[in-house]
């Protein structure tokens, strides 16, 4: 082989080996928009706070949609366990009702209850699956807190919160046979409960901001949005469900007087299959007197 065969071959393996290393990158980077969890921290003050409440701690996921993470859903669990958790919040679509598989899903919670207490509202995943009766069953039979139209007391020495799950809409929403709207349905939640006490609301939809704040509710947790999906520099997420194009509500906290949308970016995908610039997420909260 003579000098000018021995270079022409070289770049010919650049022009193969460049674009194979391109391509490489690419798929690396694909999967670790979709695979590699981030954690958002985020701190809450409130007047409303009990003094026994002060510096504590929520860890907040969504929409996992059966997605796994590792055996025994490891990788996401060891993450949740080193927040320390004095609570865990699940604000909807566990699983997905497109490809409905609960194994995944189920595990998870298998792996956190010995974490933290783990209060769940369903969120349209659930509502379009038409297995919602047997996985709210295993959920409870796991030790899981379903919250589904009802409001609960959290108490730390002798003081108290409000916990209340709003289902999703979807699942229809009636008070003595008498169909009422999402707004109908909170205000009943709401009835009877103190005026002045610390609210934590679950609910799947960050569209219905304007109901949680009707209502007083101090702190909403929602997902749904999945970040936008696609996030860019200065604009945000592109899309959101019940939101449109360039929606407004789609991750991190949103606040108006005394009242705080937390909005999960999620954990899985649905029917758009791939995250851009907006990683899987689990969110801690710390509430502040």
């Amino acid at each position: 082989m003579n000098r000018i065969e021995s270079i022409m071959k070289r770049k010919s393996k650049k022009k193969i080996l460049i674009p194979l290393l391109l391509l490489l990158g690419l798929l690396a980077f694909l999967y670790q928009q979709n695979n590699m969890i981030s954690i958002t921290r985020i701190s809450i003050e409130s007047e409303q706070l009990p003094e026994a409440f002060n510096g504590y701690k929520i860890v907040h996921l969504s929409d996992l949609h059966g997605k796994a993470f590792g055996k025994k859903q490891k990788y996401l669990v060891e993450k949740i366990k080193k927040a320390k958790p004095d609570l865990i919040v699940f604000t909807g679509d566990l699983i997905d009702s497109r490809r409905y598989k609960e194994e995944a899903s189920i595990e998870l919670m298998k792996q956190l209850i010995p974490v933290a207490d783990i209060y769940y509202v369903n969120g349209n995943h659930e509502a379009g699956s038409g297995n919602f009766p047997s996985l709210e069953k295993q959920l409870l039979d796991v030790g899981v807190k379903v919250l589904r139209n009802t409001a609960e007391i959290i108490e730390v020495n002798g003081e108290m919160i409000y916990i209340i799950g709003l289902d999703d809409p979807l699942f229809g929403y009636a008070i003595d046979r008498t169909f009422v709207s999402s707004e109908g349905m909170l205000d009943h939640i709401t009835n009877g409960l103190q005026e002045d006490g610390f609210k934590i609301l679950l609910s799947h939809r960050p569209e219905l901001f304007h109901l949680y704040i009707e209502n007083d509710i101090n702190v909403t947790f929602s997902g749904h949005a999945h970040g936008g999906q696609i996030r860019l520099p200065f604009i945000g997420g592109l899309v959101a469900p019940g939101q449109g194009i360039l929606p407004q509500y789609t991750e991190g906290v949103y606040t108006e007087g005394n009242s705080n949308l937390v909005v999960s970016r999620g954990l899985g995908n649905s029917l758009f299959p791939q995250r851009l610039f907006n990683r899987p997420e689990i969110i801690v909260v710390q509430l502040m007197k």
